[in-house]
């Protein structure tokens, strides 16, 4: 028996790869599915099923190709209705895969379909339980994403969650292993741990929504309590998990249209595409196309862009180095934005070779900006409010990068400003998006918090105003 969890930081999502005895069971696995088809062919297995824990909201799984390049069983859990064939599984329901079985529990709660698979070691043992996002480590899934059926509320489907994990889940050995679907950063929990496996007995002890002497009302409090509003994206990837999607192979070649400058801006101004640049930011801020938006791959890339782009089918056209053109279009399409039209060929060096015009972002380093502040200029913090109200500079605003556009309004339009996140990165897409709104006079301070802090800027009292011109 092989059980390989194979992790993509991005999306905080753990899909997972098992084989006996020459058969192979992936489950929740994402839309490219060659890893999975190497590992089987390098081995000499067959996949022969495809378990989905429930209809993902956060990314679009590759469920299908899968099944459809293999002949593998799609197996959801009770309750799911799927607009292509696949097994809906009982409550129960042993499926043999070499020398061990996979059974189906199904554990409604986060949605009412999600199901976890216990898998049986050969000799009969429970060993490890799959739990998609009915059990994160130090966490459990978020009652607020399911599509509506019916009656049913938050609170009722909190208390599901309460029950099956109590029923299903906790009567089961210390010793069986827990593989969730997500771990720390995933937008489908608020409190999940940085490991991504673990011990039930451990989760027992140390995971709040498992205290043994807690009650459903408690739990449902806890539960809900800070919960903030998902993307919007999630019901739009749900769609896409029940009813199916074009093969990810014709996206990657829709994507991959090279353009010259003109061809570019033309296609830019003829279809109403957004402009996604996706190099590091230090290149965005030195050198971009006017009203572009920065999204870097060298960050939660995919969960931004569903998060600031609301419109999956949204027309995109790439800033990219050509080496990471199919990297930027297989992580966009994780999260269903398939509408890849084509990009700069030969990158901002190109379009500024035809002598287009330009624009930049200016940063400065934490120890300029402690320098430079006195008590009358906005400094905006685009942080998490959770980040923020932990620690932050006196009298900063926050204004979360995911509401950006909420406070375009409470920018100054008269005079410079500061703006900062933890690291450096969600400060530049926060300005590219106020620069694409017509707000030029937002000043990044470079290395964010974590330079800010180093600099003692926390023990002053002072806001900011900037001296820069």
């Amino acid at each position: 028996m092989k059980i390989e969890q194979i992790y993509t930081g991005c999306l905080a999502q753990g899909a997972y790869y098992i084989e006996s005895n020459g058969e192979v069971a992936v489950i929740d696995p994402l839309r490219e599915i060659q890893p999975y088809l190497d590992r089987a062919n390098k081995n000499g297995c067959d996949i022969k099923y495809v378990f989905e824990t429930h209809f993902h909201a956060d990314f679009v799984s590759g469920h299908v190709t899968l099944a459809g390049k293999t002949g593998a069983d799609i197996v959801f859990g009770p309750n799911a209705v799927t607009q292509f064939k696949s097994t809906i599984a009982k409550d129960g329901q042993v499926f043999q895969l070499g020398d061990i079985t996979i059974t189906a529990i199904h554990t409604p709660g986060h949605t009412m379909e999600s199901t976890t698979y216990l898998l049986k070691d050969k000799s009969g043992k429970d060993y490890a339980i799959f739990t998609g996002d009915t059990l994160f480590l130090g966490d459990v899934g978020r009652p607020d994403l399911a599509q509506k059926i019916g009656d049913l509320t938050i609170d009722d489907l909190a208390g599901y969650l309460y029950d099956s994990l109590r029923t299903k889940i906790m009567p089961l050995a210390d010793d069986v292993i827990v593989y969730p679907a997500h771990g720390a950063g995933s937008a489908c929990g608020k409190n999940m741990m940085k490991e991504t496996v673990d011990t039930l007995g451990n989760q027992k002890k140390m995971n709040y929504a498992l205290r043994e002497d807690m009650t459903k009302q408690e739990f449902i409090t806890e539960l809900t309590d800070g919960l903030l509003p998902p993307p919007a994206y999630f019901p739009l990837n749900v769609r896409l998990n029940k009813e199916g999607y074009e093969d990810i192979e014709k996206v990657i070649a829709n994507g991959q249209h090279a353009l010259s400058p003109d061809e570019f801006e033309l296609a830019a101004n003829k279809t109403e595409a957004i402009i996604l640049d996706v190099r590091h930011q230090k290149e965005y801020m030195a050198s971009h196309i006017p009203r572009s938006i920065f999204i870097g791959l060298n960050g939660s890339f995919a969960p931004w862009v569903g998060a600031l782009v609301k419109d999956i089918n949204q027309p995109i056209l790439l800033v990219v180095e050509e080496q990471k053109l199919e990297e930027a279009i297989i992580r966009l399409s994780r999260v269903g934005f398939d509408n890849v039209i084509g990009y700069l060929k030969g990158s901002i060096e190109a379009w500024k070779s035809e002598a287009k015009e330009v624009d930049s972002v200016i940063s400065i380093s934490a120890s300029t900006f402690k320098d430079a502040i006195n008590n009358k200029c906005k400094v905006v913090d685009v942080r998490k409010e959770s980040e923020y109200h932990s620690e932050h500079i006196p009298s900063a605003e926050n204004f979360p990068l995911s509401k950006i556009n909420d406070h375009l309004v409470s920018m100054p339009s008269d005079s410079d400003f500061f703006v900062h996140c933890a690291g450096g990165y969600r400060s530049v897409i926060a300005i590219s998006i106020l620069k694409s709104r017509g707000i030029h006079n937002a000043i990044d301070v470079a290395g964010g918090f974590d330079a800010i802090r180093e600099v003692d800027i926390l023990t002053s009292k002072t806001v900011c105003q900037s001296t820069l011109k």
